[in-house]
């Protein structure tokens, strides 16, 4: 059928007739003006895509009524403009193109339809280690050791950009995805097939959230989702609320733009955003760059909510020309975005749109902040850090407890690094990273470090060899105006050092550290502190020995360096002695905000982003070097331990099976809150004792050889053992941390891939008990994958990190959710009991259905599947089932 609202579409430039675009400001309808900008994104996408079979004009009806229908639960198709990955979940992703393009085929079906149809550009920004640092050399070492170690993956993932049309790669040391998606990828309005439209985008990262610092809609979904969406299936979403955030005011002249991430972090999460879309209005969002916006949106996973949109404004315009965007096309986005209503005005409060509410943050209240020990919206004032730190010591285990004893507080070990004696305690600054898209894709911040660096070493201050430091840009812009700038040869003799291009310490690819480092924390059992200016501090992602991490600026990630603990008041306490004995305090270095932007306007500047851009798919030596097959299906290699034909279409036939009732599952892991995707599904180092490790030794590796489970996602095999397998895992049926559980049936306590094994031998099904934000953290497909091979049919938790849901139900994983007020403690349940889960012939969406115990006791439950698309994905035993059958038929 043609759409329906062919009617509005005319050309933008009455010279380019063929350039046309679907004009809503001739919707003629009041509604469009009080929507909020993110809706208007939404709308145009259903116009524009209205076939009255995937979108129909009543969903187009619902988006414009979204005043009315955003508290009705109603479900609204969206369909992205594009798709980008990263290598992590990249690789999965098109090891299950390559399997479901087999299964199509066993079907009777075209292989070839399993193909992207909506554009897709992955990312290659995961593997890569700080393997070598300190050295003038390191880039190089620790690039040459990532395609050592990564050679079969890059081949593969080069074989499915030969295979896959409409699948773009940008190779490895090219930068961070989002940075890179930021700077060069994001075309804020589309020039596709004849017609202008907003770009917007899904990626398999949580933190694609990014882009709506420029004013592109995006956020992070499963790689399940995203598969989908890459073969032609809009997101079948809830139509949002969308809190307006209000910004006020200027920034004190000491606040950086990581004081203010985390600063709102912390607020919307006591709001309470989950689910959400947040939007920035107001005075204060003019006085932010597209760098500062950028890191806002970055950390929107953190706040819990599906986006934080930044309308597009004369900042955004303008930043498109700062880095080297092509001038028409410029032009043509502006010319667009004022056609259609998208373009901000800030200071103009008659363009605010309605909201859902509105909550405030007056900018100068911001203070100099950083985030944890353990979570990143636990915001602490650096005023109050070590006060802070030290009463976590003492407080019981937790969040914000280590429960060491009050007589330990103050041990202290020795140890000998290189022939000289040290010592560590608590607190004791063992990792500073300068790392992760959050900051350095703002030269506001990484200039103020560089900045700083500068007057440290001119005062006499240094960092302590044992203190693994680290800089890993973006992008090679940061790179180019840190070296230009004049501040690099001083980061450098710091010991921040250029390590790699990618997210490296950020997600945990921190390296080792030097061997007596470890000894002494081990020995002392003590505290041992990581600073890096990432977007996550979860227990165990950073560094298996770094038990307290900390989120903070880059200058402040170099300052805590040069103290060596955060057990240091900056206001009274001084970050060292010089030769010549005088005390040197932070004050005394750190650079004023007029001094950052002076530098900022002679150095960042367009030529640096064409320079690096215009080569970046080619410049890698390495890669062009890789050999890759171009046949259309892929010829799997038994012997491979990285790429593996996965087994999640094994036996599926045309027809549907009819879901059955989960008869007498056992509990495999009983959990409380803030159970993360780490957790579930770690992406680090992969431990020696571990069950991965003994698979992978019977493949005949050396533990060298083991590289990250990150790294091994093209592998099943591998990833099933390392389901659950955080060494940081808390599980209530064990007294102690560990990836452990009991197996009931025998009462022995064993790893918990080796316990599902047992119960999956037996015919015994699995569920997972949890409490509230299961699933929080990375967007993490392997989280859902991983418990679907050990056998696990449903969990049951008091609510769900969204993305987390979406892939659960991608791979036909029951989320269920206790009834409002209700939980495990309430219901009695200790997890020993054995359950039944009665599944209805009919279901809708959100309905409540009832389990049975062994014991006699019958609760109720919601069954997460929120939308009738969902049912349908379920029914067919997951999405990538579905989108079989649909291919093959």
């Amino acid at each position: 059928m043609s759409n329906p609202f062919v009617e509005i579409v005319e050309p933008l430039d009455p010279k380019q007739p063929l350039k046309k675009f679907f004009n809503l400001s001739k919707l003629g309808d009041v509604r469009y003006a009080r929507l909020p900008f993110s809706i208007r994104i939404l709308l145009e996408a259903a116009i524009r895509n209205c076939d009255e079979f995937l979108v129909k004009k009543g969903d187009v009806e619902n988006i414009l009524n979204w005043k009315v229908m955003q508290h009705k639960n109603v479900e609204v198709p969206f369909r992205p403009a594009r798709v980008i990955l990263q290598d992590f979940t990249g690789v999965p992703a098109v090891v299950d193109f390559a399997a479901m393009r087999d299964a199509v085929k066993k079907l009777g079906g075209d292989p070839e339809k399993i193909n992207p149809i909506c554009p897709a550009d992955l990312v290659i920004d995961h593997s890569i280690q700080v393997d070598f640092n300190r050295q003038s050399d390191s880039l190089q070492k620790n690039q040459d050791l990532e395609f050592e170690r990564n050679r079969e993956r890059f081949e593969f993932l080069k074989w499915g950009s030969r295979a896959f049309k409409n699948l773009r790669i940008i190779p490895p040391g090219s930068g961070i995805i989002h940075q890179v998606n930021l700077e060069y990828l994001a075309r804020v309005v589309m020039d596709q097939d004849g017609y202008y439209y907003p770009d917007s985008v899904v990626g398999t990262d949580s933190h694609t959230t990014m882009i709506d610092g420029l004013g592109v809609l995006g956020w992070g979904v499963g790689g399940i989702e995203a598969e989908a969406v890459m073969l032609g299936q809009p997101i079948s979403m809830v139509l949002p609320e969308v809190v307006g955030y209000k910004l006020v005011g200027n920034p004190q002249p000491l606040v950086t733009s990581t004081d203010i991430v985390l600063t709102i972090t912390k607020h919307l999460r006591q709001v309470g955003v989950v689910g959400k879309f947040v939007e920035f209005f107001g005075p204060g969002v003019a006085q932010l760059s597209i760098a500062d916006r950028a890191t806002i949106a970055n950390m929107c996973p953190e706040y819990g909510a599906t986006a934080a949109y930044f309308p597009v404004d004369d900042v955004s315009i303008g930043y498109l020309m700062q880095t080297g965007r092509d001038e028409e096309k410029v032009m043509y986005t502006k010319k667009y975005l004022e056609a259609v209503g998208m373009l901000r005005d800030f200071k103009n409060s008659s363009q605010d749109p309605d909201f859902t509410q509105v909550v405030e943050l007056d900018l100068h209240t911001v203070v100099p902040c950083c985030s944890g020990p353990k979570r990143p919206q636990d915001k602490v004032a650096v005023s109050d850090m070590k006060k802070d730190f030290e009463t976590c010591l003492g407080a019981k285990q937790g969040f914000k407890g280590f429960q060491i004893a009050p007589d330990r507080h103050n041990s202290i070990v020795k140890f000998n690094f290189e022939g000289c004696d040290f010592q560590l305690a608590h607190g004791s600054v063992v990792i500073a990273a300068i790392t992760s898209c959050t900051n350095t894709s703002n030269p506001s911040v990484m200039l103020g470090a560089g900045l700083l660096a500068k007057k440290a070493v001119e005062a006499g201050l240094t960092v302590k060899p044992y203190i693994k430091t680290s800089l890993s840009p973006g992008s090679g812009v940061v790179t180019y105006y840190l070296r230009e700038s004049g501040v690099m040869s001083y980061l450098s003799q710091l010991g921040f050092d250029v390590v790699g291009y990618g997210c490296m310490t950020c997600i945990g690819n921190s390296g080792p550290l030097p061997e007596s480092v470890v000894e002494a924390i081990t020995q002392g059992d003590l505290v041992a502190v990581g600073v890096l200016s990432g977007n996550r501090n979860f227990e165990g992602r950073v560094h298996p020995n770094t038990r307290a991490n900390y989120l903070a600026s880059p200058p402040l990630v170099i300052a805590y360096a040069i103290a060596g603990t955060v057990r240091i008041d900056f206001e009274t306490e001084p970050l060292g002695i010089n030769a010549l004995g005088k005390k040197i305090f932070l004050k005394d270095i750190w650079p004023t905000r007029n001094e950052i932007q002076a530098v900022e306007r002679q150095f960042v500047i367009p030529g640096m982003f064409k320079e690096v851009y215009q080569k970046i798919e080619t410049v890698n030596k390495s890669w062009n070097a890789l050999d890759a097959p171009s046949d259309k299906l892929y010829t799997w290699n038994p012997k491979s331990t990285y790429i593996k034909s996965p087994p999640f279409f094994d036996g599926l036939t045309l027809a549907l099976q009819s879901p059955k009732t989960i008869e007498g599952a056992y509990v495999l892991l009983n959990f409380g809150d803030s159970v993360t995707t780490d957790h579930i599904s770690p992406a680090g180092n992969i431990a020696r004792n571990s069950p991965a490790a003994r698979y992978l030794t019977s493949r005949g590796l050396t533990p060298r050889e083991f590289n990250s489970y990150g790294s091994r996602r093209g592998n099943d095999a591998v990833m099933a053992r390392g389901t659950f397998a955080n060494i940081r895992l808390v599980n209530k049926f064990i007294d102690k941390q560990g990836p452990q559980t009991i197996h009931f049936p025998s009462g022995e306590i064993l790893d918990v891939f080796d316990a599902a094994e047992r119960y999956k031998q037996a015919g015994h099904p699995l569920i997972v008990l949890a409490g509230k934000e299961y699933g929080a953290g990375s967007s993490r497909d392997w989280a859902a994958k991983g418990p679907f091979l050990l056998g696990v049919k449903a969990v049951l938790a008091e609510s769900y990190e969204r993305i987390h849901r979406s892939n659960l139900v991608g791979m036909g994983v029951i989320p269920l959710q206790y009834l409002p007020g209700e939980d495990a403690g309430t219901l009695g349940l200790t997890g020993r009991e054995r359950y039944t889960i009665i599944i209805p012939e009919k279901l809708k969406p959100q309905m409540k259905i009832e389990i049975k115990l062994d014991t006699g006791k019958t609760f109720q439950a919601i069954m997460r599947f929120d939308t009738d698309v969902e049912l349908a994905y379920f029914h067919n035993g997951g999405i990538l089932n579905y989108m079989i059958r649909k291919m093959a038929s």
